[in-house]
């Protein structure tokens, strides 16, 4: 009987072809010796994997219980080729198991749609496209301030937020950032609400974070300016976001993330002009998904070779932004 070095464990049977491409998983086959075919976690105790000392995954990696990490001895790292770890991390790094994620990966096409928004945004796009139903609207009355001096708050100081700093530094663009926990804060959600022009969400998924984009916040918003949400629907309080919207039709609200997702059938977030709905498209997609298997195919050669990782993930930093 073959003894596996490595093998893919995933809850989804097609998200591992989806985001592993024939000449990718060619190569982790051969650099580490993987099981052919996909794993769930259930099989974990069926069958003997005690030689399993890597674990590759991506959409749809379970949260082991103990007695599957039991079934796992020798298991010293999971390659997650995905982002958010939250799901699942804390049960490997409490027994010691590192982990890889393409978090900086996914955070790129992220970063890049939400650069996007925010230069029409400063532009008035959105405000001036939905004025244009006639010859006789045909004028810059809800144009933006520009591209040139005004304020940005990103909510949320991780990954995507950093990068989306980055990009906005070519132009000249004051970028406020407000990190999820207040007590990193320099600046508050209320005062990034009612500064800032546009206002892009990218808190992480926690608990703590559920409706904290309240009412109140997007009430204090200035005139025409623009709310983004990328990060998670449930850290808005919908109901109150769209009575906004109803009270305040100068503002715009484009939302890639909705909670529930989709919106339930009947919700006015899909009649609201002044809402833009994407289908949670800002992330990872299709050829860009390749891109995450890159990152972990390049950390399993640094880790083959006994070098640092470069994206290691830590119990502090599960605790962080």
């Amino acid at each position: 009987m073959t003894c596996y070095r490595s093998i893919l464990l995933c809850e989804n049977q097609d998200n591992p072809h989806y985001v592993y491409n024939e000449a990718q998983m060619r190569e982790i086959e051969n650099l580490a010796n993987m099981r052919p075919e996909i794993v769930s976690a259930g099989n974990l105790t069926e069958d003997d994997f005690s030689n399993v000392e890597m674990v590759f995954s991506t959409w749809g990696m379970p949260c082991l219980t103990e007695d599957q990490l039991d079934a796992l001895p020798n298991l010293k790292i999971v390659f997650y080729a995905a982002g958010a770890t939250d799901a699942f991390a804390k049960p490997l790094l409490r027994r010691g198991i590192r982990l890889v994620s393409a978090w900086r990966a996914n955070a790129i096409p992220v970063a890049e749609f939400c650069v996007s928004q925010i230069i029409l945004a400063l532009k008035g796009y959105f405000g001036n496209t939905r004025e244009l139903t006639s010859p006789a609207h045909w004028n810059q009355t809800n144009c933006g301030p520009g591209v040139y001096g005004d304020t940005v708050a990103l909510i949320g100081a991780g990954a995507i937020a950093t990068l989306i700093a980055g990009m906005l530094g070519r132009h000249r663009i004051n970028v406020i950032t407000v990190p999820s926990r207040a007590e990193r804060r320099t600046i508050s959600l209320e005062e990034a609400f009612s500064k800032a022009f546009v206002i892009s969400n990218h808190l992480p998924d926690r608990d703590d974070n559920a409706g904290v984009l309240n009412g109140a916040l997007f009430r204090s918003m200035r005139k025409n300016a623009t709310f983004i949400n990328t990060g998670r629907g449930r850290q808005v309080n919908e109901a109150e976001l769209i009575k906004t919207l109803e009270d305040r039709p100068d503002l715009t609200a484009l939302l890639d993330v909705t909670y529930p997702e989709p919106p339930e059938a009947g919700s006015k977030l899909y009649t609201l002009p002044n809402v833009h709905l994407s289908a949670h498209i800002a992330g990872s997609m299709h050829d860009e998904v390749h891109r995450m298997a890159d990152y972990v195919i390049a950390d399993l050669k640094h880790y083959l070779s006994g070098e640092k990782l470069d994206n290691e993930i830590t119990a502090e930093m599960l605790m962080t932004h």
